[in-house]
């Protein structure tokens, strides 16, 4: 049995609904189907025997509370799902789940919240459906922004290093006031949030609430302003926003690596596994120039991989535990890839960089490979060096090779097959030192290279192929090179073979057909605004071969990113939403999606102010990134790589201050094209 309760408002000042219709679904890959109805009593309170509590996918409940206001709870794959979390309906843990008889849910305005946004790329004309795998992890971030139980805020927004160290905790209570007056009653309240949410270009208007709150996380720059006034007109939430936001964007955000003596300093980029895991290399330890001999594992909600399941289709036999340990690792950097050979399937290469001087460093240069279980398969101290020095980005191909780009030696290494024995290298232009790859649909790989680090420095793109040669298998040869752009960092290539480049040195990202050739520069910088570009690193292509750009900001003395945002640019694909711009337009606003403050100075996971006790505080929960990455869920993962004062605790070795962690921004981005199976 399912019980629960139709209410306006949270845990601590709720007012009941009787009378509501209250629907239970569950999703499916197009129209939901209905397992249960019922209406509230005369408390507010329901409940409804169903004919089955667990789903491949996941169940939901809306309510109808008159015409056109529709509140929604996401409940997860399993009804039990909710109180496994550790809440039950009187708020007690739930000690042994399989014993409870029933599970209660609360459906108010800040679940609907939640539900809009955690859902908002699985929302079809007001109904939630779609690919299983991508709304099992859907409802697991939702779970990070309200409990399904109380109707309050989740423990995860109400603690650091979120709670008001960033903006989201206060912007949930204002997007849940904005539909509060609407079910108070207040007038004009219903009428004017669907004006205020019509999307832009003569879009159809919304026809209930919940599809209202979905265009807002679709649009989150539209109508800025009216939105946050009509947002204070009740104040159902208390402690929301007290000034306008530059977009109505949320975001979560992480800090723990599952281990206080090895905090985040400085993750470098994130790949995703088969089950939606995120795995991390780590630059330093944090606050020095000392190398990092660990990476980070994360849960698809974010959590630290803990080796226990997270949700029903994870298997408990093969998890790994976060942080990760020996195999080589030393001072990650660029470089994580997933293997795709029949018996390295789902295993994890990454490369090791090894900062400060060569004090720091004790071998030539290496890469680390391990199980999906999180078992370091190459040794120690080493990890598997082949030809490599210094390894930044990694990619590996159609044929399971892993290709890497050798910084210190100016080398493009490819292992064939994966196999380290088989080591073959070709050499980028002299003088240049190799950053990224990125595999073409045809197997050959583009390769972005500088004079160094430093953004300013001049930059090169060039493309290898492995070639056929007797006795030795294959050999790996430069086809193609020529002069691009300043500092180049990471690249992409879209599903129509279409290559972004991320100019950190030109303020610009470029844009090159599938043979090389320029196709345009699309330029920001902090005197001018391009959807927030400044100091670009990395991009990711989402669902619609849209681009995101993870932006550092300027590299030079005295300089303070404190608004760090990332950047949506329009792609080269004319077919796929959204019309009406032309290519490399910005889509996001001119300060980029953003993570302001809620008032409270950035912590680490220890507790410690980011740049240290007797320091000026901090109050950029969003900082340096150097790449993002799509979940399939279209939840952007961003990473804090450098804190955001260029000048602070910068070593004279490394350069390198260390970030605080990971910035998932919830729903904003179309899930890739290429879809993880559901095991």
């Amino acid at each position: 049995m399912l019980t629960g309760v139709v209410q306006s408002g949270g845990p601590a000042n709720p007012q009941t609904i009787p009378g509501a219709s209250v629907t239970i679904f569950e999703a499916t890959a197009d129209q939901p189907s209905i397992v249960g109805s019922t209406s509230t009593n005369g408390e507010g309170r329901f409940e409804i025997n169903l004919d089955r509590d667990t789903s491949e996918r996941i169940f939901y409940a809306t309510a109808t509370v008159g015409q056109s206001i529709e509140l929604v709870t996401i409940i997860g794959p399993s009804f039990h799902h909710i109180l496994s979390s550790g809440i039950t309906a009187n708020n007690a843990p739930a000690k042994d789940v399989d014993q409870a008889l029933n599970a209660s849910i609360t459906i108010n305005e800040l679940t609907t919240v939640a539900a809009a946004f955690s859902m908002a790329q699985f929302v079809k004309d007001g109904m939630i459906g779609g690919d299983a795998f991508g709304l099992r992890i859907a409802s697991l971030m939702n779970e990070n922004l309200v409990s399904a139980s109380s109707g309050g805020s989740s423990e995860v927004l109400l603690t650091p290093p979120n709670a008001d160290e960033t903006n989201s905790l206060r912007s949930t209570r204002s997007l849940a006031n904005l539909v509060a007056a609407c079910v108070q009653n207040i007038p004009n309240a219903l009428t004017d949030l669907f004006a205020l949410t019509t999307p832009p270009d003569n879009g159809a208007p919304p026809s209930n609430t919940f599809q209202a709150l979905v265009n807002i996380a679709h649009y989150p720059a539209n109508n800025l302003a009216g939105i946050y006034t009509q947002s204070q007109l009740v104040n159902t939430y208390p402690a929301a926003l007290e000034s306008m936001p530059d977009a109505w964007t949320l975001a979560v955000k992480i800090n723990n690596t599952g281990s206080v003596e090895m905090l985040f300093g400085g993750p470098a980029n994130v790949v995703f596994d088969e089950r939606g895991y995120a795995w991390i290399p780590n630059n330093v330890i944090q606050g020095t120039p000392v190398s990092g001999a660990f990476a980070v594992v994360l849960k698809p909600n974010g959590k630290p991989a803990d080796g226990n399941p997270t949700a029903p289709w994870e298997n408990p036999s093969d998890l790994p535990k976060s942080p990760l340990l020996k195999g080589g690792l030393f001072g990650g950097g660029f470089g994580v890839a997933i293997a795709n050979g029949e018996h390295t399937k789902g295993c994890v290469w990454f490369g090791n960089f090894g900062w400060g001087t060569a004090h720091y460093w004790p071998c030539n240069g290496s890469v680390s490979l391990f199980s999906p279980a999180g078992v370091a398969l190459s040794g120690d101290p080493e990890g598997f060096v082949g030809d490599t020095l210094r390894v930044q980005g990694v990619a590996v191909d159609q044929f399971n090779s892993l290709w890497m780009a050798s910084y210190g030696n100016g080398k493009v290494v490819v292992f064939l097959s994966g196999d380290p024995q088989q080591s073959r290298y070709a050499s980028v232009p002299k003088g240049y030192s190799p950053f990224d790859v990125a595999i073409a649909q045809d197997g050959t790989a583009w390769v972005t290279s500088s004079t160094g680090l430093y953004e300013y420095t001049e930059g090169n793109i060039s493309r290898y192929s492995l070639v056929p040669v007797p006795g030795a298998f294959y050999q790996v040869s430069r086809i193609f090179s020529q002069p691009l752009g300043r500092g180049l960092k990471g690249l992409s290539i879209d599903s129509q073979g279409y290559i972004w480049v991320a100019s950190g040195g030109e303020d610009a990202v470029c844009l090159l057909d599938p043979d090389g050739n320029l196709i345009g520069t699309f330029q920001g910088g902090v005197n001018r605004s391009w959807g927030g570009i400044n100091g670009p690193w990395g991009t990711a292509i989402d669902g619609d071969d849209n681009v995101w750009v993870a932006n550092f900001g300027q590299m030079t003395p005295g300089a303070d990113y404190t608004s760090s945002g990332i950047t949506k640019l329009k792609g080269a694909n004319s077919d796929t939403p959204p019309f009406g711009f032309n290519t490399g337009d910005p889509i996001s606003p001119p300060s980029g999606y953003t993570l302001p403050t809620g008032g409270s100075q950035v912590l680490l996971a220890n507790g410690e102010p980011l740049y240290g006790f007797g320091k000026e505080p901090s109050y950029s929960p969003l900082m340096r990134q150097t790449n993002l990455a799509i979940d399939q869920a279209g939840n952007i993962w961003v990473v804090n790589n450098w804190k955001p004062d260029f000048d602070n605790n910068v070593s004279p070795e490394t350069g390198n201050p260390g970030g605080d962690g990971i910035v998932i921004f919830v729903g904003l981005a179309k899930p890739p094209a290429k879809l993880r199976p559901a095991p």
